[in-house]
């Protein structure tokens, strides 16, 4: 008799699946939580001061990067409890998971729409150059996010 693949392809589909599932659990989890840290002290006095202030600037802009300074201790805090910003990990970017960049790229995008003149393409842009990005990885997040309906124009390549 010849061997007959179905079986074993089958079995491995649904590993897979298996696999993949506990990475979306993983996501959903991080849905249901992001965040949080900014409604608590340390965090909440620095955010309602300046998430105001932050809305009104353009992201990168000088006065951007001033209030982010200005943020201090409570802009550390959340960073050192949210690992979907690079600035969790001494080497950045390089220390995050795949879960973690989704997470990062979805609060990029909600980002922008906080801002009066948010808009992601520019911001991923910024983020390229702010957080070293490979060429690769920057394809990759302009990908997902015109994948996922949030961005619709064509990236412009260097």
């Amino acid at each position: 008799m010849t061997y007959d693949s179905r079986a074993e392809t089958l079995q491995h589909s649904q590993r897979v699946g298996e696999l993949m599932v506990q990475l979306a659990k993983e996501i959903l989890d991080r849905s249901t939580c992001h965040d949080r840290s900014k409604t608590e002290p340390p965090e909440l006095d620095i955010f309602n001061e300046f998430t105001p202030k932050l809305k009104d600037t353009t992201y990168g802009s000088e006065e951007y990067k001033g209030y982010l300074a200005a943020m201090g201790d409570g802009l550390r805090h959340h960073y050192d409890h949210n690992r979907h910003h690079p600035e969790h990990f001494s080497d950045g970017v390089n220390g995050m998971t795949l879960v973690d960049l989704i997470e990062m790229l979805a609060d990029w995008k909600a980002a922008t729409e906080r801002h009066a003149d948010g808009n992601l393409g520019k911001s991923l842009v910024i983020q390229q150059s702010r957080f070293n990005l490979s060429a690769q990885l920057a394809d990759i997040l302009w990908n997902t996010a015109t994948d996922a309906g949030w961005l619709t124009s064509a990236r412009e390549k260097d």
